[in-house]
């Protein structure tokens, strides 16, 4: 199977944990999921916050379980709290 690249992009606390510039591979049709596992594998500090992110890729909000068959950026979003 062919290796595809996601880039990261983040937006709230989750930004604090992860690097401004981080790209990661998956193999083509690798799960959301997947792809957060080595997030959090390289980065434990970032556990408490990715299990609490809503995924998107472009404008559409995505499951964890969602397959991935080709580059794209993979938006990471933190909850929003306040008044």
């Amino acid at each position: 199977m062919a290796e595809i690249k996601i880039k990261i992009e983040t937006y709230g606390v989750i930004e604090r944990h992860l690097p401004k510039d981080l790209i990661l591979s998956c193999i083509e049709n690798g799960l959301v999921a997947e792809i957060l596992k080595q997030i959090s594998d390289r980065y434990p500090d970032s556990l408490k916050s990715l299990d609490r992110c809503a995924c998107a890729i472009g404008d559409e909000i995505i499951s964890r379980h969602q397959k991935l068959s080709k580059d794209c950026t993979l938006v990471l979003l933190s909850p929003v709290a306040g008044g």
